[in-house]
């Protein structure tokens, strides 16, 4: 499986970049031509062309970190390291660590990039870009997680298997739960495992994807670290009802700490006999792999998933047909999200009634908000569902401070911002949609006044811009019109007649893009004109 991407980064470790003889000689090997191999090399931002220098200074430019005056620090630490030998200095889209913003990383080791005189002392003694990463030693005690020691980890899946509990049975008692996919899209899980396990075809496939790179998302990251036995059990449990018998771990490439926590808990799964052959009893397998990502925001839409890990350029596919009914390698395949994998567990050990009471004002269950911005602890907080985004702010210090909020984004940088009085809001899919903006992967974003709302809303647009396949025709050139008016606008070039023209491009795109980028590319900023009219005409004076 993705034989090629592999041998590509196992090149790539080896060498430090991908030499054009190298590339001629892999073709050779794996019996594939050159060009296949030059298409994957060019789409995938990971793979280097060029001799990597000594340092590698990544500096993230999106939307957390411009809030956390990330951009004067990139300006900064330009400066300070321009002309230093064998160093280079880069700005990328979004680390995963919106937590520690302004985040920075050195030779892919993460560091908060706050302090310079920090990341020059790092720059001065850098480490070694292949040594194994360390996730956190103190990993917390979270409400989701029904073991209260490492030993009784699996207890449930035994359940299962010991009690020949019927597959129906799991799949109603995940859609009486509630629960619904945790990525961002908030399809209902017991209806995709209820539809993939009737699919005739075999074999079947369970993949987690683990890839969330949207700017001000990074609550995966630490459930990775810090609960993977609960993702892997979700995982198995899941391969028992619907049918599989192979599971992946889609990563980040970004995710290394995580990678060795989540590689060192399958091992002890393994050792358990929770993964291998009769690992689902009466001789079902079940082996389970972590496949990293070559890089690219948009691996995180599902179908370009699956064509990286058919070594093909992940671009999305056209929908129907779903993963559920031709996944990868065209056979039934089940995706879903590491949190929504992490709560099977709980809701297949204690059943829906209890879970559904682990919400509060009539909401059910539990999310992992990741919340970034002008908090006093931004971080990865598990809640009640129901939770208001006052309530989430106040158990994490307070807006920095003392200030007032002046706008929200409740779901990651592909929700529309809210204004400041949005705080009484519940944290819940369907009461963020009748705010006119969703729950998503539960980033929450708080903005503090006197922050440049139309600067950071322009910052968002971008980003989609820069993550975009290019595929669709409308999204490729769409997004980087949007952005050529933005910046005239940053300029004090901005016309009427230049503001008028976006809500047409984001219609268009939004109609005629395949995949959730080109969908939602402009909404954010549109959602801005609608919320901060005032603020975004100032921008666009000129008749």
């Amino acid at each position: 499986m993705a034989a090629i991407i592999d041998a590509l980064n196992e090149l790539l470790h080896e060498k430090g970049y991908l030499r054009n003889e190298d590339l001629r000689d892999l073709a050779h090997r794996l019996n594939v031509p050159l060009y296949r191999l030059e298409g994957l090399v060019s789409f995938y931002p990971h793979f280097r062309r060029t001799p990597p220098p000594k340092v590698e200074v990544a500096l993230c430019r999106d939307v957390t970190c411009r809030l956390a005056g990330g951009r004067d620090f990139c300006a900064r630490a330009k400066h300070a390291l321009e002309g230093l030998p064998d160093v280079e200095v880069r700005e990328v889209s979004c680390l995963g660590r919106c937590d520690t913003a302004p985040a920075a990383a050195v030779n892919e080791h993460p560091t908060c990039a706050a302090d310079l005189s920090a990341l020059l002392n790092l720059v001065g003694s850098p480490p070694d870009r292949h040594a194994v990463q360390e996730p956190s030693s103190s990993p917390r005690r979270w409400k989701s997680d029904p073991y209260a020691t490492g030993d009784e980890r699996y207890g449930v899946l035994r359940s299962i298997l010991a009690a020949g509990t019927p597959p129906e049975t799991l799949i109603a008692a995940l859609k009486d739960s509630g629960l619904r996919g945790m990525g961002g899209a908030g399809f209902p899980t017991g209806m995709k495992w209820d539809l993939v396990r009737k699919e005739p075809a075999s074999p079947k496939y369970v993949v987690c994807n683990a890839d969330e790179s949207e700017p001000g998302t990074f609550k995966d990251r630490v459930i990775l670290a810090e609960l993977p036995h609960l993702v892997i059990e979700g995982m198995a449990i899941a391969a028992a009802v619907v049918g599989a018998g192979e599971g992946i771990v889609f990563i980040r490439h970004e995710y290394a700490a995580e990678r060795t926590a989540l590689a060192r808990a399958i091992e002890d799964a393994r050792r358990r006999g929770v993964i291998g052959e009769d690992a689902l009893g009466k001789g079902r397998r079940f082996e389970l792999s972590i496949f990293v990502s070559p890089g690219g925001y948009i691996l995180g839409e599902e179908t370009a998933l699956l064509e990286c890990l058919e070594d093909k350029r992940g671009e999305p596919r056209n929908k129907p047909p779903f993963p559920g009914q031709k996944g990868l390698f065209g056979q039934p395949t089940l995706i879903n999200n590491v949190e929504t994998f992490s709560y099977v567990p709980l809701i297949a050990g204690s059943g829906a009634d209890a879970w559904r009471a682990l919400g509060k004002a009539g909401f059910s269950g539990l999310k992992f908000i990741a919340l970034s911005g002008d908090v006093e602890r931004p971080g990865v907080y598990q809640v009640p569902m129901g939770t208001t985004i006052g309530e989430l702010v106040e158990m994490a210090g307070g807006v920095s401070g003392g200030r007032n909020i002046y706008a929200i984004a409740p779901g990651g940088a592909s929700s529309n911002f809210l204004r400041g009085d949005a705080v009484s809001a519940p944290l819940d899919f369907k009461a963020l949609a009748e705010r006119g903006s969703m729950l998503g992967s539960g980033a929450v974003l708080i903005v503090a006044e006197g922050a440049d709302i139309v600067d950071l809303a322009a910052n968002v647009v971008a980003f989609f811009r820069n993550e975009s396949c290019g595929k669709c025709v409308p999204c490729r050139v769409g997004s980087d019109k949007a952005v050529a008016i933005l910046e005239q606008a940053a300029l004090g070039r901005g016309s009427k007649k230049q503001l008028a023209l976006l809500p047409e491009l984001n219609e268009t795109m939004a109609e005629t893009s395949i995949c959730g980028l080109g969908q939602v590319a402009l909404a954010p900023f549109l959602s801005v004109m609608k919320a901060f009219e005032a603020e975004v005409r100032a921008r666009f004076a000129e008749e």
